[in-house]
C-alpha cells in the first residue's frame, strides 16, 4: 500500500468509525440528524488533519476486530463484578474500604495499548487512573485487595494481546 493509498485508507476508516460511533450514541436515526453526524465526523476528520492529529498509532484501521469483540466482553463482564465488589462494600460495613495508590509497571509498550489499559481501570468500578506515564500506571483503589491485583492482572495481559493483535501489520 503506497503512502497515498494508506492515508486514504485511514482516512476513511476513521471517518466511518467516528459515523459509525455518533451514530451508536445518539440513537435518534432523522435524516437530517445523521446527515449532521456524517458532517460533523467529516469536520473532526479535516481539524485532525489539519492540527497534525493523525497517524495510524492513534487510529489503527486494521484492527484485530475478534480481538476488540472478546476484549470488549470480558471487560463488559469485569465491570459488572468489579461493580457488584463495590455494592458489596457500600452496603456492607463489615468490608474494607481501604483508598489505596498503586503504582505498577504495565505490560504495554505502545501510547495506545497504555490508554487503553488506563481507561480500562477507570472504567471498572472500585479503580481510577490517575496518572499514566511510559512504562507507569497510578492508580486509585477503593481497597487494598483491589490495588494488590493490578500489576500482572487479567486485565493487563488482555490489553497487551489485544496491543499485539491491533498492531499487526496488515498483510
Amino acid at each position: 500500500m503506497t503512502t497515498m493509498e494508506g492515508q486514504v485508507f485511514y482516512s476513511l476508516s476513521a471517518l466511518l468509525g467516528l459515523c459509525a460511533f455518533w451514530l451508536l450514541l445518539s440513537g435518534i436515526y432523522t435524516p437530517f440528524l445523521i446527515v449532521a453526524g456524517a458532517a460533523s465526523a467529516l469536520a473532526v476528520l479535516l481539524f485532525a488533519h489539519r492540527m497534525d492529529r493523525f497517524d495510524r498509532q492513534g487510529r489503527p484501521a486494521h484492527v484485530s476486530w475478534r480481538a476488540l469483540f472478546w476484549y470488549w466482553t470480558w471487560l463488559g463482564k469485569e465491570i459488572i463484578v468489579a461493580a457488584w465488589d463495590v455494592s458489596r462494600r457500600i452496603v456492607d460495613p463489615r468490608l474494607p474500604i481501604t483508598p489505596t495508590l498503586a503504582r505498577f509497571k504495565p505490560l504495554q509498550s505502545t501510547e495506545l495499548g497504555l490508554v487503553i489499559h488506563a481507561n480500562s481501570i477507570t472504567l471498572t468500578p472500585g479503580t481510577i487512573t490517575v496518572e499514566v506515564s511510559t512504562g507507569e500506571i497510578l492508580v486509585h483503589a477503593l481497597s487494598a485487595a483491589g490495588a494488590a491485583g493490578l500489576a500482572g492482572s487479567a486485565m493487563d495481559r488482555r490489553v497487551a494481546a489485544l496491543e499485539e493483535s491491533t498492531f499487526e501489520e496488515p498483510a
